[in-house]
């Protein structure tokens, strides 16, 4: 400590570029401090930095830490822990650009694997990043050094030390993450798609927030499809169930549909308490697909919807730079499927109406030879019955679903009601004067490969860029995220490019499949830990782990992506 002090202080009132002669380990006492890389100037992004605490000083107790899944509770808890006493502890006076600034990746309501903090069997470590100050472009080492000598160790101990956090706030958010994972195992035991704990508060503050509203309507599940988690500690837990196979929710506007939907949207990922929606747990290979238009799509296999289109080549190797509504749904039904997914999550707000459904009067007019679209109310059985993927669909506007629904859940002022009985009354009782095509058979899956040349780097121009969460940048390339409604922040993107380039250098042979290659990913990262996968570089401690979903789906809006068939056997 005295001698990085003195060092520091040698540099005061000389150019910022002094800053660089710090870049180095130093021991403190309840540290080891390590300064990655230092800023050009003040206004540069600020300078990243990590610190290395051993776990015995640190002091939480070892029950706490043994097993990943609570390291990762921990780690979340540890890092707004962090982030909260980073931002008591600033400087009164900081200087130009980010002079002063101290902080770390910032987390939402979830808890995700990240690599701000990473726990291992000796220490924990911790990234962030530090705007070093600066007087115009002059180094201001007094200032500098007050965040080193004081303010960094006071975070450090009230937000690290066992002794100085709230242990009771820590022990149960490990409790709730573990009380979460249970519920999940009996979820698959059970043949459940998704659950909504009574009590939980879906809607959220605003269309801005991510916060509860707390004048919300509780939810309370229909006493048909109730549930009940009675959970290792003793705990039970009930809820609405929503089984495998077909499940519409409807409901008049404005009555909670998509409210609904949005909250199994997100419940793929565990959430903090006080969320509200702690106990909204969805299979976590669930996807929201949507329409998409002006997308770009390369050789996918769309057969299974549109089966031709005039004046272009047969779609079972279909691509485009811009896809109409219709074609664009259906490949992300295909590349969904291509991911993992199991269960589809469907609005038809934002769905293609023709993709959706064409019913008794437009199937009369525009004959079945001149229609290429087999629309999803035709395809939706097959695809549970032959390939065993779920679809929760929000629907308001056609009925012509109700003789496929396994289950038909009403929302009445963000109330559920079981429905299902009398949807099928009124199926059978009235009829469907549409054609329905005799689709007992989904359709071909083909498996694709990605060919090597992907995301070459020709130039210096030719890099990734994450300009926010929902656009990253390769080069003069756009890759548009906007219709990945359940990526949750920037964090999650950044993750998104560093695992595309984990797969360029590793995984794209020419020979390998999406499939196949993010499948063998995502096991070594469950395995070994994001951080270990992505252990050949030091990275910077601001990325996230993205869904395996959300990963495909990126590569597959590259607009450079050139992929092969692979050949059947």
């Amino acid at each position: 400590m005295a001698n990085f002090e003195k060092k520091l202080l040698a540099l005061d009132g000389k150019g910022y570029g002094g800053y660089k002669s710090l870049v180095g380990a130093y021991s403190f006492p309840l540290y080891k401090l390590v300064i990655d890389h230092i800023q050009a100037d003040p206004f540069a992004p600020p300078s990243t930095m990590h610190l290395l605490i051993d776990r015995k000083k640190a002091g939480i107790p070892a029950e706490l830490l043994d097993s990943k899944n609570k390291q990762i509770a921990v780690a979340d808890f540890l890092q707004r822990n962090f982030s909260k006493q980073a931002d008591k502890n600033r400087l009164n006076n900081r200087g130009t650009g980010h002079s002063g600034e101290l902080r770390i990746d910032s987390c939402g309501q979830e808890i995700i694997e990240r690599t701000a903090i990473v726990i291992s069997a000796q220490q924990i470590e911790v990234r962030f990043e530090v705007g070093l100050p600066a007087a115009g472009r002059r180094i201001k080492a007094r200032d500098a050094n007050k965040i080193f000598k004081d303010l960094l160790p006071r975070i450090v101990q009230k937000s690290l030390l066992y002794a100085n956090i709230d242990q009771q706030l820590l022990k149960q958010q490990v409790k709730l993450f573990r009380e979460q994972q249970e519920i999940r195992e009996q979820m698959k035991r059970r043949h459940l798609v998704a659950f909504v704990a009574n009590g939980s508060l879906l809607p959220r503050a605003s269309g801005s927030s991510d916060l509860p509203l707390t004048t919300g309507t509780p939810f309370r599940s229909p006493s048909s499809l109730e549930v009940t988690f009675e959970l290792k500690n003793g705990k039970k837990v009930s809820g609405m169930g929503i089984s495998q196979g077909i499940t519409l929710i409807v409901g008049g506007g404005y009555h909670g549909k998509s409210t609904l939907l949005q909250a199994l949207d997100f419940g793929v990922y565990d959430h903090i308490k006080g969320d509200g929606r702690e106990f909204v747990l969805t299979d976590r290979t669930a996807m929201k697909v949507r329409a998409e238009d002006g997308r770009s799509v390369a050789n996918v296999n769309i057969t299974p919807f549109i089966n031709h289109i005039p004046g272009r080549r047969d779609t079972s190797t279909f691509s485009t730079v811009n896809a109409s509504g219709s074609t664009s749904q259906a490949a992300n039904v295909i590349e969904a499927l291509e991911s993992g997914t199991k269960t589809l999550l469907i609005d038809e707000d934002t769905s293609a109406t023709n993709f959706m459904i064409r019913d008794a009067r437009m199937q009369r007019l525009v004959a079945s030879d001149k229609e290429p679209i087999t629309p999803f109310v035709d395809k939706i059985k097959a695809l549970y019955n032959q390939l065993g993927i779920s679809t929760i669909l929000v629907t308001g506007g056609s009925g012509d679903y109700f003789e496929m629904a396994d289950h038909v859940i009403m929302m009445n002022e963000y109330q559920p009601g079981d429905v299902t009985k009398r949807a099928h009354e009124i199926a059978d009782m009235e009829g469907s004067e549409r054609s329905a095509a005799d689709e007992q058979k989904f359709g071909t899956l083909d498996e694709r490969i990605p060919k090597k040349s992907n995301f070459r780097i020709i130039s210096r121009k030719d890099r990734f860029k994450v300009r926010n969460k929902k656009e990253i940048t390769f080069g003069h390339s756009n890759i548009d995220l906007s219709a990945l409604e359940q990526l949750t922040d920037t964090s999650q993107t950044r993750g998104i490019v560093a695992l595309i380039q984990i797969l360029k250098a590793e995984y794209f042979d020419d020979q390998t499949t999406f499939a196949e290659m993010t499948e063998k990913l995502y096991a070594d990262i469950q395995q070994q830990g994001l951080d270990r996968v992505l252990s050949s570089k030091r990275h910077a401690g601001n990325l996230a782990l993205p869904r395996r979903q959300e990963l495909c789906a990126a590569v597959n809006r590259y607009r450079g992506l050139r992929v092969i068939k692979k050949e059947t056997r």
